[in-house]
């Protein structure tokens, strides 16, 4: 039950978002031509000959739009496979990924071998070994197709494990392969289904390093689906337990969990799980003895450490942030025998240490600027941002704008855009968006001056007691109604 996790190394999921950039019209030129070019080590180093058909062949590849190397792809329809809605940014190339069937026949010829050797090891453990040898085999050819990419016999291949396992730990890790499947070609659908799957499993008596590692692929997915009110809680959950790098990166899950808690948790959790979080503190770059405390784990994420810096205003962390790249470390794998990687691609957190400072401390012309910062870093360059990048950006103003408005019952219009670092006209249609939506209770009075805002704060204890009035009248009337009954009732005895 608590075995190690297996089929935890395919598919290679960064090769899905180097398909994402070559078709990414925000990443830069460069960006694409080193996406390609790994893209291209990944295809020929692993004999993906069943990914690459799918990317780049001329008629029914996903990335082959300007149809250059047949005359047939030009009458093909522009509509894409299902699963491709989430390989790529746009139907628009920027780097080409050229198809040549010389290529293909040899990668093909590379995968019919292999899967000749895997067929006559299973041959071998049926005559000669026992149902553990058999296993293994069929195992190792499931790996195998996730390998090269051949999302239909990989899952195929993986149920078949699932249905003569009796270990519920490797039934879990092979459900957990089934939703990286889905997570590498895009399918939101098969992974709601799987994942669900998992959680049952694990729900049956799974062990407490799968429950964890399902935390952060329930987390991921709900982001993929813009529920971020609930995926915040179990990423941030796993930023202190996180194994799971087959999954993502130690830096993308900081970078997930920081932003799914901005845009959804309450000023209070806010606080406690992201300003303050250990974790989040010693990556985002916090300075001095704020530093060193978020990494020997005495600064607490829990309530009660909130309590404490809101009584201590001199704690709070600067809303200047630090311009040096950081590269994200998960404090509890060091020294342990942890598969995270031994070295991340530095990123800069900057922007995401300024969104975060500067949106709880209130200092909004930093945190617009910040905002941009983050779409052009984060949420334009990420397969999994990318697609919620408007809505995002959307309700973080939202958010900004609430929290300055709910201090106030008067607020000048030119006063508030001069605080947003924003134009009048600007701030005056996207607040009259929201108050249209019914998500800003104010109103904007222009007809004299300079314009105004007048918040139209919903009175809570008065709308508890209008509900307690409304329903006590429900209750009387089916009371009277019950009575009626009963002396009707009575009177029939009678």
């Amino acid at each position: 039950m608590g075995s190690d996790p297996q089929y935890a190394k395919w598919p290679a999921l960064p090769l899905a978002q180097h398909v994402f950039t070559i078709t990414n019209p925000y990443a830069t030129r460069p960006a694409q031509q080193a996406a390609l070019q790994s893209l291209q080590e990944g295809i020929n180093e692993h004999s993906m000959a069943p990914l690459y058909k799918y990317l780049a062949h001329p008629t029914d590849g996903i990335l082959n739009s300007t149809g250059e190397t047949t005359s047939s792809s030009s009458s093909r329809p522009a509509g894409r496979k299902p699963s491709a809605a989430g390989m790529v940014a746009t139907k628009s190339v920027g780097a080409t990924l050229p198809w040549n069937e010389d290529v293909y026949n040899r990668l093909k010829a590379e995968n019919d071998k292999e899967l000749e050797a895997f067929q006559k090891e299973e041959d071998e453990a049926v005559e000669q070994a026992g149902e553990t040898e058999i296993m293994a085999a069929k195992g190792k050819r499931a790996d195998f197709f996730a390998k090269i990419g051949d999302k239909d016999k990989a899952i195929a291949a993986y149920e078949d494990v699932f249905e003569k396992t009796g270990i519920l730990g490797t039934k879990i890790d092979l459900v957990l392969a089934i939703i990286r499947m889905g997570l590498f070609y895009g399918d939101k659908a098969l992974v709601k289904k799987h994942v669900a799957r998992a959680k049952t499993l694990v729900d049956s008596g799974g062990d407490w390093d799968r429950r964890n590692r399902l935390k952060a692929y329930e987390g991921l997915h709900l982001l993929t689906v813009r529920s971020y009110n609930l995926s915040a809680p179990l990423l941030l959950d796993s930023l202190s337990t996180f194994t799971s790098y087959e999954l993502c990166t130690y830096s993308n899950l900081v970078v997930y969990s920081v932003l799914a808690g901005s845009v959804s948790l309450k000023r209070v959790d806010f606080k406690s799980k992201v300003v303050d979080a250990p974790e989040i503190k010693a990556i985002l770059g916090a300075d001095g003895d704020d530093k060193l405390l978020a990494l020997s784990g005495a600064i607490s994420a829990g309530p009660g450490a909130e309590d404490a810096e809101m009584r201590d205003a001199k704690d709070t962390v600067s809303p200047t942030a630090p311009t040096k790249a950081t590269t994200a470390v998960n404090l509890t794998t060091l020294g342990t025998s942890s598969d995270q990687p031994e070295a991340e691609m530095a990123v800069d957190f900057s922007p995401l240490a300024q969104l975060v400072n500067s949106l709880y401390n209130g200092h909004y012309k930093l945190f617009f600027q910040a905002l941009a910062m983050v779409e052009e870093q984060f949420l334009t360059q990420d397969r999994y941002l990318h697609e919620h990048k408007g809505w995002f950006i959307r309700e973080m103003r939202l958010r900004a704008y609430q929290q300055l408005l709910q201090s106030y019952r008067v607020v000048g219009l030119e006063s508030m855009a001069n605080d947003f670092g924003v134009t009048v006209d600007f701030l005056d249609r996207d607040l009259a968006r929201f108050i249209a939506g019914g998500r800003i209770p104010c109103t904007i009075d222009r007809v004299t001056g300079k314009g105004v805002i007048e918040t139209n704060r919903p009175d809570d204890k008065n709308k508890q007691y209008q509900d307690v009035v409304k329903q006590g009248d429900q209750l009387i009337t089916k009371l009277q109604k019950y009575g009626q009954a009963v002396r009707l009732r009575g009177s029939e005895r009678a």
